[in-house]
C-alpha cells in the first residue's frame, strides 16, 4: 500500500488515497483463480481445467482482479487509515479509480473521523447539588415493607374484611348470558386492591367462607372489551376461604429475626444509613450529569452523522442481545411490540446523539488538560473486573482491550477535575 493523500473535507470527513502494489494485487488474482477458477466454464475444457488466460479471454481480463481487490482492500485500508493517523468512523464509500495487472490499483475512500472539538470555559462551572435528607417517614416505610414480607398468611374465621385474600370461584353474566373471560376458579383476590371492576371488591366484604352471593357492577364506559363497557353485570361468587395476614410486632425480636441487629433501634439507624447512602449517590450522580450536561454545552466541532449511527447500531445490538439471553428471537420481540427493526432503531437516536457528545466533550477536557489513565490504573480496574465476575485475570485482558479502557478511565477522571474545580452550592431538595 502507498498513501498518496489524505485530503480533509467538510463536515469531519477525510477523502484517502492509496494504491495497491501491482506484485500485491496479481499475487491476490492467483489466488482467487486458485479458489474460484473451477467455478467457470470453457468449451473444449472440463468445468474447473479451464486455464486463467481463456477465462480472462471469456469473461474479461480484471474477472480476477476486482475479488482480489476486495480480498485485498480491509487489510490495504486499515493500513492507509494507520499511516494517515487519523480515527475513522462508520463505513468508508469506495470508488477504484485504476486497476490493471500492469499498473496495480488505484481507489479513492471518502469516510467520517472522529471529530477535533474545542471546549472553552470549562473551569470554575456553578453547579447545584440538591441534598435530600432521609425522614423519618422513610425509614418507618421501609419497616412496614420489611413487616409485610414477614407477615404469616391466616385463615379467618368470621367475616372477610378490607385488605383480607378471599379465596373465590366467580362467573359473570350480562343480560343473563354468561361472558368469555367472566370465570374462573379458586382465584385469589385481595379486598380493597381495586384491581376489580370498581365494586366488586366492596361487595364481597363481609362475607364469610362457604356463602354463595351475588355481586353487581357496571363496567366503566371505557373497559377494554367494548362489547362490555358500560354494561350491567351480574357476578355469581362462591367463597372458598378467607386468608389474612399477620404481621408480626415490631420489635427487637423482629429486628434479629430478619437482620444482624439485636435491636429495633439499631435496625432503623441501619436503614437511615443505607437510604442517605443511595440518596446522596443520587445526588452526586445528577450533580455530575449537570456539570457535564454544561461542558457540552461550550462544545464546539462538527460531529459525523456516522457517529450518532454508530452508536445506535451499538445500542441496538446490546438490546437485541438481552432480549435472546432471555430465550426470546429478537425479530419475535419486535413482532410483538408492532415496529420494524428501523423504527425500534430510530428510538435510541436522542440517547446516541447525547453519548456522543458527552464522550467527545470529555475527551476533549482530558486532552486539553493532559490527563491520562496509568498502566497501574489500567492493571487495578482489570483485577477489579476479575473480582467482580470472578474471572482469571488473563481471561479478562483477553477480553478487554485495554487501548479502550484506557480511554474510558481518563474520561472517568476528566469528569473528577471538572467536580474538584466546580463551584458546587448544596441545596435542600425540597428548597425549591
Amino acid at each position: 500500500m502507498k498513501l498518496i493523500k489524505c485530503e480533509k473535507l467538510e463536515k469531519s470527513m477525510v477523502e484517502l488515497q492509496f494504491s495497491v502494489d501491482a506484485e500485491v494485487l496479481n499475487k491476490a488474482a492467483a489466488d482467487v483463480f486458485k479458489r474460484d477458477g473451477k467455478k467457470y466454464s470453457i468449451q473444449g475444457f472440463r468445468k474447473g481445467k479451464a486455464p486463467r488466460h481463456l477465462i480472462e479471454k471469456m469473461y474479461g481480463a480484471d474477472i480476477f482482479l476486482y475479488d482480489a481487490l476486495n480480498d485485498l482492500f480491509p487489510a490495504e485500508y486499515e493500513a492507509a487509515v494507520k499511516e494517515a493517523s487519523i480515527e475513522v468512523v462508520g463505513r468508508p464509500e469506495v470508488n477504484v479509480e485504476t486497476m490493471n495487472a500492469e499498473e496495480g490499483a488505484t481507489l479513492t475512500v471518502k469516510v467520517a473521523v472522529v471529530p477535533v472539538v474545542k471546549v472553552s470555559d470549562y473551569k470554575g462551572l456553578n453547579v447545584e447539588k440538591k441534598v435530600t435528607k432521609v425522614s423519618d417517614e422513610d425509614v418507618e416505610a421501609e419497616l412496614k415493607q420489611m413487616q409485610e414480607r414477614n407477615g404469616r398468611e391466616c385463615t379467618r374465621e368470621g367475616a372477610s374484611e378490607n385488605g383480607d385474600i378471599v379465596d373465590i370461584d366467580f362467573e359473570g353474566f350480562v343480560d343473563g348470558v354468561a361472558f368469555e373471560g367472566g370465570k374462573a376458579e379458586h382465584y385469589d383476590l385481595k379486598l380493597g386492591s381495586n384491581s376489580f371492576i370498581p365494586g366488586f371488591e366492596d361487595q364481597c366484604v363481609g362475607h364469610t367462607a362457604g356463602e354463595e352471593f351475588d355481586v353487581n357492577v357496571t363496567f366503566p364506559t371505557e373497559y377494554q372489551a367494548e362489547e362490555l363497557a358500560g354494561k350491567a353485570a351480574v357476578f355469581k361468587i362462591k367463597l372458598h376461604e378467607v386468608k389474612y395476614i399477620e404481621l408480626p410486632v415490631l420489635d427487637d425480636e423482629f429486628a434479629k429475626d430478619v437482620s444482624e441487629y439485636d435491636t429495633l433501634e439499631a435496625l432503623k439507624d441501619s436503614i437511615r444509613i443505607g437510604k442517605q447512602e443511595t440518596l446522596d449517590k443520587q445526588a452526586e450522580l445528577e450533580m455530575e450529569n449537570n456539570l457535564v450536561d454544561m461542558v457540552v454545552e461550550k462544545m464546539e466541532g462538527e460531529i459525523p452523522q456516522a457517529m450518532y449511527d454508530e452508536r445506535m447500531d451499538e445500542m441496538l445490538n446490546d438490546f437485541a442481545f438481552r432480549v435472546e439471553q432471555q430465550g426470546l428471537k429478537f425479530q419475535d420481540y419486535l413482532n410483538y411490540m408492532g415496529q420494524s427493526v428501523e423504527q425500534f432503531r430510530a428510538a435510541f437516536a436522542p440517547q446516541a446523539e447525547k453519548q456522543v457528545k458527552i464522550r467527545l466533550a470529555l475527551e476533549a477536557v482530558a486532552a486539553a488538560e493532559n490527563i491520562v489513565a496509568s498502566d497501574e490504573e489500567v492493571e487495578a480496574k482489570l483485577q477489579e473486573m476479575a473480582d467482580q465476575y470472578k474471572m482469571e485475570l488473563d481471561k479478562v485482558k483477553e477480553l478487554v482491550n485495554a487501548a479502550d479502557l484506557k480511554k474510558d478511565l481518563a474520561v472517568n477522571k476528566a469528569i473528577d477535575f471538572l467536580k474538584a474545580d466546580a463551584n458546587i452550592t448544596e441545596k435542600a431538595a425540597d428548597a425549591e
